[in-house]
């Protein structure tokens, strides 16, 4: 296996790459479940199992916290997670991002690709991790986080990244590991590229819309210059 499959018809060859965070760029998804149980169990909140919050990286922190806990009044336990948060940010350390995932966006971006990034995450909690990886930093042209425009699976942060670029949605391609990623995608007719290092596999995004499934984002140049990928010149 090439770690390429290709799961629909061609698509315009891009000249937008939107990438995803967690599980995408940066293999985070175990610190992220882990800080999550840290929180529940100081906070004394019903506990869930580590596969229910990890389904659920992706989203923003509202939805996540609709859905693990239905029961209780939202705008309450955010503060009670904000208060905790203040406690323990500074001890967190930033999640490396994967193996070969900033050198395929360097390689991109010298090949003349626009990169920007549309995230779960809240638009501090990017920006912390930005400054951590700066060398990726540099390469953006922009990007979106969930609670400064509408959290995914809703496309809003793909139309408003279109729209600064003057860009249609053929013109761009998203990348990331979870049926959010492709869902908002699909929904405004943007093809999805999956990745099988993050929290969904390969049915779930080949059945939300993805055009190819990559094992990670460092296969994303080779996909993309191979005569034998899908993608077709516009």
């Amino acid at each position: 296996m090439d770690g390429i499959t290709a799961v629909s018809e061609a698509v315009n060859k891009p000249r937008l790459l939107i990438f995803d965070w967690d599980g995408t760029l940066s293999d985070s998804a175990a610190a992220i479940v882990g800080t999550m149980q840290v929180a529940i169990r100081d906070l004394g909140l019903p506990p869930r199992e580590d596969q229910v919050i990890r389904e659920l990286i992706g989203l923003g922190m509202n939805d996540v916290l609709t859905r693990l806990f239905p029961e209780l009044e939202l705008n309450a336990l955010k503060a009670l997670l904000e208060r905790h948060r203040a406690q323990w940010v500074n001890e967190t350390r930033e999640a490396p991002l994967f193996p070969g995932a900033l050198e395929a966006l360097q390689a991109l971006q010298g090949q003349g690709y626009r990169l920007a990034v549309a995230t779960g995450k809240s638009r501090r909690g990017l920006d912390r991790s930005l400054r951590h990886h700066v060398e990726l930093q540099r390469l953006l042209v922009g990007s979106r986080t969930a609670d400064e425009t509408a959290s995914k699976p809703d496309p809003l942060m793909l139309r408003e990244l279109l729209e600064v670029e003057g860009l249609a949605a053929g013109e761009a391609l998203m990348i990331g590991d979870t049926e959010y990623d492709m869902a908002m995608a699909a929904a405004i007719g943007m093809p999805g590229a999956g990745v099988l290092c993050g929290v969904h596999e390969a049915p779930r995004l080949s059945q939300s819309g993805a055009a190819v499934l990559l094992e990670d984002v460092a296969g994303l140049p080779a996909w993309l210059a191979s005569p034998r990928n899908p993608v077709r010149e516009s």
